[in-house]
């Protein structure tokens, strides 16, 4: 089944796979799992690659290379022929995987020592290494899963691709350097690694969805991420969840421009040499008024005057200290440079809905009082949002950025309980964190995100949202989502910047 990007679907680390995995076995018949896991992966790959002539299955020694053995013998049987190249032995299988081996051997599969030589219209699996992995490969494996990935025929993994981690999304060791090192002249321009493969990849996401598929360099490695259950039903809370589509929210004819929320960006700052850093406040602010906000002011902080955006004249600026904050929705940091720390002691006592970006955050970062009148905030059933991306991430957990995106979902979960806040990690794969709540994984979102300025505008499209009345944690994954959404769906003819994002939001 592929995956419905618009339906939530639940995630599940190693651990509760583990235990469902072995529920499970306990309760049918042996060899039962592996079976259907074989069968799935053969017909996915029949589907996939129809008029492949050669399907290479790279096999690891366990049960991960048992499911590869098992969709050879399917394969065999309706005719295709299957190369499959194993590094275990009958002897030293796990059972499973043996009896897979002896149904593949009486089938009549070809086994061979060497990967065979591979066209565009052929077809890779990747059985190498599952959920057990604790490792990066090395050896013949490390070479397998290289040439694998240097050749142009497309790729389906088994489960996961081989080094993921399951559970974070990042490779072990140095997985990425092994499946680089010396590609074949067939990546465009002789580039090496995941992002010069013009081959298609895909993932089988057996019995569980796995949290590590949709995040971090998952959602490069896997490619089309499709779904078989094996027929077992879930018996526990999820890991997480993969964010759905929101529900809009019909807009009622008696409405008036009051009825949706005030938003207020304090931001932007004055520089020395007299010029303004202003572009992140007004990016924002666009955000929110195209995001639906009734009514949207500006505080540009250290500015001589007020002033008037020709191009967005919906747009009201006022200083900051004369803007009411406990009757707005406030949009915090964007381009706030240094000035915005002598604003936050006021912001984090009066707003009662708060999305602290960018200086905000760094200011956070580096003051302990700050910090806890943050925290204080939950306790006076005040609203905040925290829209770090992983650099900012790191300094308000006070680790390094590496150490963020190595385990996105419990930094997430980390900046949640440390701030006593909704906590939005920014990347591939955006996770969405709460106190006391499953954290989501968003599934929206692409690589023209990569560019200066969608960050503010993420911000003030959801103060959009929490001005409209959504609770904190909704109103963050609704405008991660729609945020994302919005590049997915981009017109290829138009100029994608942060200003025409901003501008193509609705309510």
């Amino acid at each position: 089944m592929l995956l419905d990007p618009t339906i939530r679907h639940p995630l599940y680390d190693v651990a509760a796979t583990r235990r469902w995995e072995a529920r499970a076995a306990a309760e049918l018949p042996p060899h039962t799992l592996m079976q259907r896991a074989g069968l799935a992966t053969a017909r996915l790959a029949l589907a996939l690659a129809p008029h492949a002539r050669t399907v290479w299955i790279a096999c690891g020694p366990g049960n991960n290379g048992g499911d590869g053995l098992e969709a050879a013998m399917h394969l065999r049987r309706w005719g295709l022929d299957p190369v499959v190249t194993w590094l275990g032995s009958p002897e030293r299988a796990p059972a499973d995987a043996r009896a897979s081996w002896q149904r593949a051997h009486d089938a009549g599969v070809c086994f061979a020592d060497e990967p065979p030589v591979l066209q565009a219209q052929d077809l890779c699996i990747d059985a190498l290494l599952g959920i057990g992995a604790a490792r990066a490969p090395d050896g013949r494996m490390a070479e397998w899963l290289r040439l694998l990935h240097a050749g142009p025929a497309p790729v389906l993994a088994v489960d996961l691709p081989t080094g993921l981690d399951a559970d974070t999304g990042a490779f072990h060791e140095d997985t990425t350097n092994k499946i680089a090192a010396g590609a074949r002249p067939t990546c465009p321009g002789g580039q090496k690694g995941f992002e010069s493969r013009t081959a298609p990849r895909h993932t089988l996401s057996l019995l569980t969805r796995k949290p590590g598929l949709f995040t971090a360099q998952g959602r490069d490695a896997c490619g089309q991420v499709w779904f078989d259950d094996l027929g077992v039903a879930p018996d526990e809370p999820p890991t997480a969840w993969l964010s759905g589509a929101p529900t809009p929210a019909p807009r009622p004819h008696a409405s008036h421009k009051g009825s949706f929320g005030d938003v207020a960006v304090i931001g932007g700052e004055a520089l020395e040499s007299g010029s303004a850093m202003n572009g992140a406040a007004l990016l924002a602010a666009s955000a929110a008024l195209h995001g639906g906000a009734g009514r949207v002011y500006v505080a540009l902080l250290g500015m001589p005057e007020l002033r008037c955006d020709v191009a967005q004249p919906e747009l009201m600026f006022r200083r900051a200290e004369a803007l009411p904050l406990d009757a707005l929705t406030v949009v915090c940091g964007c381009g706030g440079g240094a000035s915005v720390k002598a604003q936050l002691p006021r912001v984090l006592q009066e707003a009662p809905r708060l999305v602290l970006d960018a200086d905000a955050l760094n200011a956070l970062a580096g003051d302990d009082a700050l910090a806890a009148r943050l925290r204080e905030r939950a306790a006076r059933g005040q609203a905040t949002v925290l829209t770090p991306h992983p650099l900012e991430a790191a300094r308000l957990l006070g680790i390094g950025a590496a150490d963020v995106q190595q385990g996105r979902l419990a930094a997430a979960r980390a900046l949640a309980d440390r701030f006593q806040a909704v906590a939005v990690l920014k990347g591939s794969g955006t996770v969405i964190a709460a106190p006391g709540q499953t954290p989501h994984i968003n599934p929206t979102g692409n690589a023209r995100l990569s560019t200066a300025g969608t960050g503010d505008v993420l911000a003030g499209l959801i103060g959009a949202r929490l001005a409209a009345g959504l609770v904190a944690f909704e109103a963050a994954c609704a405008g991660v989502y729609q945020h994302g959404a919005a590049a997915d769906t981009w017109n290829e003819g138009r100029a994608f910047t942060a200003g025409a994002l901003a501008r193509a939001l609705s309510p």
